[in-house]
Order: C-alpha cells, then structure tokens, then sequence
C-alpha cells in the first residue's frame, strides 16, 4: 500500500474528507504521541487503496513470561484474599529450571511465597523434569517492604506510581475489542483448553497465536493468515501437529466467530518444523513483558507500565482499567463506535493529570458531551477507580492470561449505562464471547 508523506492539518477537513469516501480514520497511523487529528500518514483518499492488514499475536498460559504474570498476580491475589489493603509490587523472573521473586510487598498476610509459586507451576502444566523447569525448580524470594517514599503518597490516596495509561473499545467483537487480538486470545484459549482435556495428548504447555485480519473500508472481512507455535511431544510427527492443530483449534475458532480458515499456504503452524521443549528451558520468562498482549495487541495505544504483580494503588494497572471502562462504556452507549480514554498520573497525588477523549470521528455527541458522560460513569481519582470497580480483591488471576480485556466476568468490563446500541455498519462475527471459547 502507498502512502502519502506525513500531513500536519491545521483543521478536520481532511478528517471529513476521508470520512466522506469511506475511509477508515483508525487506520491513519500515528508518528507521535501528539494527537492522531494533527499528524498522520495520510492514505490515497482517491479510492485506489482502501484495503488493509493489521495482525496481533496471543501466547498460552504455559509461556514463559505468563508463568511469571501467574505467580506475581498469585501472590498479589493471596495477599488480597487476606489484607485487602496489601500493596505488591512482585516481579518473577523464571529461567532453565529456576524460579526468583523480586519487588516489594507490604502486607499483614503471612504467605508461603515458594508454596504460591511451585504450586501455580504445577497448575500450568510443567510436571516433566525434562523440560528443565518444573514445580520443582530452584526457587528464590528477593521481596522486601515497599519504600517509605512511595508509601507516604499512597498512604494519602495518592498514585503509587506516574506515569499514562491508555483505554480503548470498538464495535467489531461483542466483546468491544478489536478483532484481531480478540482471535488470537481465542487461540491460545483454545490451545491449552485442547491440552488440558486431553484433545490433544501430544501438547505441552506453551504456546503462540497469531492471527492477521484483512480489513476493506475499515471493517474487517476476512482472516488473511494465521501462525500457531505449539510445543508438542517428540513422538509426534510435524504433519499431525499441523493437521491436528488446524482441525480442533484453529478451524473452530474462526468458525465460531463466522469466518473461513485462510488458504493452506496461509496457515503457518511452528515455522522452524518442530517444537519439543516448552518453557523457560527454551526462552527465559519476566513479569509484565507482554503487555501489549494483555492490551489490544498493537491495535491501540498502552501506557508506559505493565500490570500483573501490581494491586490497585498502582495506576499502571487501574488506571489502565478505568480508561477501558470508559471507553467500553461510551461504544456501548452508541455515543462513537470507536474510543480511546488516555490518563495520567503522578506518584503521591490523587487526581490525574490527564483525561483524554478520542473516537476518531465516529463521535454522534460533542466533546463536552463525552466527557460529562465520562463523569457520570467513575470518578478517576485513584480512590475513586478502586472503589468504583471494587478492586481490593483477589480477581486478578484471571488476568494473567488472554489478556486483560474483553472478559465479561471482570468490574471493568461491565456495561452499566446503554443508551441505544451502536448502529454498527462493521460485520457482525458472532455473538460469542472469547471467554465463552473456554
């Protein structure tokens, strides 16, 4: 696809213009972090190029660096079970048979830190000494208290952390999430669904999924191609790892959501031919490395931190659910059928320092509109988000994996003012949710 040179426009009427002819303006991709209304690269507004691909990639609970979100959002969800108030920041790292905890934690609760982490190992599937990581690995625990000058703000309901945190909805899934991730959660979902009820006896616990949508005036039509990473027994041979893959994973999770599988030589499943040891045998694991997973794979904007390991006092993590909260609750509106929330905060002060707005010009409602119906909905204090959506609970497990969004059982997904459907002109793919995939 051609593109133009980098445009500043001074006004929106090249916004309407593109508009007028179809174009999608989500798909105007950014060069900085000003607004996408001021600097973009501009598509031919002709008609001769209106098609395009965006891919996002999913990994399995078994991966390595969501090992590490497990047991960090573990420990915090113990923590929580016990001392609601407990503040954690806790980092795992997990390499060739070794587990290690870092950060800080403070807390009334008296937790078993190993116990926590060894017994979420063996729940993820890695009870095989010879994959060189295990239940039984060696294990280290480096926590110690949160530092006095952090605690002072949040002592006083302030943010435990700066920093921007970005939240974004769109009516191409039920769910209000892009399409693209949204696949490719339901992969990885259904790849370890396949191993844990023994679908599939040959797969072992790690895993990858990529899928790329191809979208025409920015609603997206078809799935152009898909890529799986599965570790798998060495008694298998790489012909049945493929077609076994494509028949119970990937073929029903497109059908699920109304689509085709891609054409055979658009279907990539372990590019390197095999895949036998899974783990941080094979790849070194961290908290909070795959935060654009946890996102909107690529689709929108994330902040500047991660999440897992983190409890609320820190708006990396709600501030971050907030932003989606609104955002998710705007689309569901019908007030834009796309929208983005951009927050920021700085360490010990309650209020943020930013509240954006932007639907990309499906707005049907002012600017001054949005926002009231923003205020309606949450106060962003930091006091405000936690109480709002309740989060001095042990809900926080179920983010590890599949991503942080799109999953209706969470507070900030909920849906709590619908003023009229969006009347969506996208393709509608089912009325199944991701989680329902499970």
């Amino acid at each position: 696809m051609t593109y133009q040179q980098p445009v500043r426009c001074m006004t929106d009427k090249v916004l309407q213009l593109a508009r007028r002819r179809g174009e999608d303006v989500d798909s105007i991709f950014i060069l900085s972090s000003i607004c996408r209304k001021d600097i973009f690269m501009l598509k031919d507004l002709t008609g001769a190029s209106k098609g395009y691909l965006f891919t996002s990639e999913s990994v399995c609970a078994g991966h390595p660096d969501k090992i590490c979100d497990a047991i960090s959002d573990a420990i915090l969800d113990a923590a929580l079970a016990v001392d609601p108030h407990a503040r954690t920041g806790v980092e795992t790292v997990a390499g060739a048979n070794r587990i290690a905890l870092f950060g800080e934690i403070k807390t009334t609760a008296k937790l078993n830190f190993e116990q926590i982490a060894r017994d979420k190992v063996r729940q993820l599937g890695y009870t095989e000494p010879a994959w060189g990581f295990g239940a039984e690995s060696e294990f280290s625990s480096d926590l110690h208290l949160q530092s006095p000058d952090i605690a002072l703000g949040v002592d006083q309901d302030g943010a435990g952390d700066q920093g921007m945190m970005f939240g974004y909805a769109c009516d191409e899934t039920p769910e209000l999430m892009p399409l693209p991730i949204t696949l490719a959660h339901a992969l990885a979902r259904r790849i370890d669904e396949a191993r844990e009820r023994g679908e599939l006896p040959w797969l072992r616990p790690d895993g990858k999924a990529q899928v790329t949508v191809r979208y025409e005036h920015g609603k997206p039509v078809g799935v152009e191609k898909v890529v799986a990473a599965v570790a798998h027994s060495e008694a298998v041979p790489a012909s049945q790892v493929r077609a076994e893959t494509i028949t119970a994973v990937i073929g029903p999770v497109l059908a699920r959501y109304r689509f085709n599988l891609p054409a055979d030589e658009n279907i990539v499943i372990n590019g390197t031919g095999l895949w036998h040891i899974p783990g941080p045998e094979s790849d070194a694991g961290l908290t909070g490395r795959k935060i654009v997973v946890d996102t909107y794979g690529g689709y929108a904007r994330v902040g500047g931190g991660a999440f897992s390991g983190k409890d609320p006092s820190k708006v990396d993590r709600s501030g971050a659910y907030a932003a989606r909260y609104i955002a998710k609750n705007i689309v569901a509106a019908g007030l834009a059928t796309k929208c983005e929330v951009g927050l920021a905060y700085v360490i010990g002060q309650p209020e943020p320092l930013m509240q954006t707005i932007e639907t990309f010009g499906t707005a049907v409602v002012d600017e001054t509109t949005l926002h009231a119906f923003k205020d309606s909905l949450i106060d962003t204090s930091v006091r405000g988000i936690i109480e709002t959506l309740d989060l001095r609970r042990p809900i926080y497990s179920q983010t590890s994996a599949y991503g942080h969004f799109g999953k209706p059982d969470l507070p900030w997904e909920q849906i709590v003012a619908r003023q009229h459907q969006p009347m969506s002109r996208r393709r509608k793919p089912s009325n199944a949710t991701a989680s329902e995939m499970a």
